[in-house]
């Protein structure tokens, strides 16, 4: 059989080459890739606007809560999962690993809507003695909230490490070993485009849920009913997921039009153990300035979040009305990071990958620094005072989403692309363990790195303070940590064309040494 190759991007021109610069034989292995991280979005989605509305919502909760929620809860988890996950991974193939890694998500999400959440007066702390705990541990008041609902926060751990397990990890893991680096020019920006056709679908099918339970009797529990009809859709995706993960094992990797495994490959080096795969990373400028990149966006992002949250539960107090906010925000995140996919994909094969890599930051500390403005001149007012039209309170909400849409719209455009192809020249292990060091410990470092501001500065003033009252703190730390990533952006893109350029020199004099290689003759291959 004749081996097609990769013609990258001479064989399109026009419209074509800017829109769907993919050939027709490599379809079989583009659309299902597109088609799993439609389904991981979708999820993504749904099970971060509902962990958001639990804990926010929760009794004695606030959006302040999810400082310490990620600092306690989900740092020490992501850690925990990283070294379970790096044992499995020297035990199991990396079929195997995918369905062990994915299954228990699922059980659990299911588990939660069905049977936990109903029980939920049983198993949590009445709000009465959350509120007694409060007021007699000022310092703890935002922390009590996460222990007495403890159900809660472990759904919001598992929905949070969600997106750095099964996107980060399993499927650009996936990606990053079945794809070359001329189709990842062409491939990532429109698996990217693909994939959020899952937000366009997950946010109508938030919003629809919860205006069918908001009709509901009274005597029925509404958000219980809105949970289940969510977690079924969480389920029926994920097990999508898991069909087409299977048929591509089944009929693309056997395909060597499309994958042919171990070509090029050197002799590959024996497996690490953690503390070695830990060692490995730190010893590893390159991997280093990845994880800049991932903390600084953690971070960043984290410290806005936590304040805009808390601006959306005053406008929405309603639990179904904050998540049906919720999914008209991702309905709008969506559409527009679909757009800016379009644009994403072009800057991506005609820029160089600085210039595309240091587009998010800028974006994150141009935005963040307008939203903290319109905060910080909100709180000296009543959040009800009339401004343009509306409350000052709705002000804040509404430039903070345009901040979310833009900063997201150009993370998972950007950001998300270009991360995965810094991967792309590193050696099998360093693309392996140390991605999966990177993604988790570094993802979960930066959103923890800004729950540990936020929650440091709650405990040290105690009581009821709101991250609102402190964004003269908060806006000018968000400017220097943007700062620090554009920097990082530069030097990172300076080892990424140097090892890219180094690979492919290795590769040409491969090529030449093979061409001058004599055949070997009937005597020789006699004797």
């Amino acid at each position: 059989m004749t081996v097609k190759t990769d013609k990258g991007d001479s064989a399109f021109k026009g419209l074509r080459g800017i829109l769907w610069p993919i050939h027709g034989f490599e379809l079989k292995k583009f659309l299902p890739m597109g088609l799993m991280m439609m389904c991981i979005l979708f999820n993504y989605t749904i099970l971060r606007d509902t962990k958001d509305t639990l804990v926010v919502n929760a009794p004695g909760g606030g959006a302040e809560c999810l400082s310490f929620l990620k600092l306690y809860g989900v740092t020490p988890a992501a850690i925990l999962f990283m070294i379970v996950f790096i044992k499995l991974a020297n035990v199991f193939n990396r079929e195997k690993l995918f369905y062990i890694v994915l299954t228990p998500f699922l059980a659990f999400f299911a588990a939660f809507a069905f049977v936990i959440y109903p029980n939920k007066e049983a198993l949590h702390m009445s709000v009465t003695a959350i509120q007694s705990a409060q007021a007699a541990m000022p310092n703890l008041h935002w922390l009590i909230p996460v222990v007495g609902n403890w159900s809660f926060a472990i759904f919001y751990i598992l929905s949070e490490l969600w997106g750095s397990v099964v996107l980060s990890m399993l499927f650009w893991q996936f990606a990053n070993e079945i794809t070359k680096v001329t189709e990842a020019k062409r491939f990532y920006g429109l698996f990217g485009m693909l994939g959020n056709v899952g937000l366009l679908l997950s946010g109508p099918t938030i919003i629809m849920t919860g205006m069918y339970a908001k009709t509901l009797p009274q005597e029925v529990d509404a958000f219980g009913t809105n949970l289940k009809l969510l977690m079924s859709a969480v389920l029926v995706s994920g097990l999508v997921l898991l069909a087409t993960y299977r048929w591509m094992n089944k009929n693309v990797l056997t395909d060597p039009q499309l994958y042919q495994p171990g070509q090029g490959k050197k002799k590959e080096k024996a497996k690490l153990s953690v503390m070695e795969s830990f060692r490995y990373i730190l010893k590893n400028p390159y991997l280093g300035l990845i994880a800049v990149l991932v903390l600084s966006y953690g971070v960043a992002i984290n410290l806005v979040e936590g304040v805009w949250k808390g601006q959306v539960k005053i406008a929405f107090p309603d639990m179904n009305d904050y998540n049906v906010f919720m999914g008209q925000f991702s309905t709008w995140t969506g559409a527009i990071t679909i757009l800016l996919m379009l644009v994403g994909n072009n800057i991506l094969r005609k820029l160089s990958w600085t210039k595309a890599a240091v587009i998010t930051p800028i974006m994150v500390l141009a935005t963040s620094a307008v939203f903290f403005f319109f905060v910080w001149n909100g709180n000296k007012v009543s959040p009800f005072t009339p401004l343009l039209g509306t409350t000052v309170v709705m002000v804040a909400v509404i430039v903070g989403q345009i901040q979310n849409v833009l900063s997201k719209g150009t993370k998972y455009s950007l950001f998300d692309s270009t991360k995965q192809m810094a991967y792309i020249p590193l050696d099998p292990e360093a693309k392996v363990k140390g991605q999966g060091a990177v993604e988790v410990i570094g993802g979960r470092a930066g959103k923890s790195g800004g729950a540990f501001i936020q929650s440091t500065l709650l405990a040290l003033i105690g009581g009821s303070v709101s991250l609102a009252s402190l964004t003269y703190i908060l806006g000018p730390l968000v400017c220097v940590i943007c700062l620090v990533w554009i920097f990082a952006v530069g030097g990172l893109g300076r080892k990424f064309n140097a090892l890219v350029a180094s690979k492919e020199a290795e590769k040409a004099a491969e090529e030449k040494a093979a061409e001058k290689e004599p055949a070997p003759t009937t005597a020789g291959a006699a004797s």
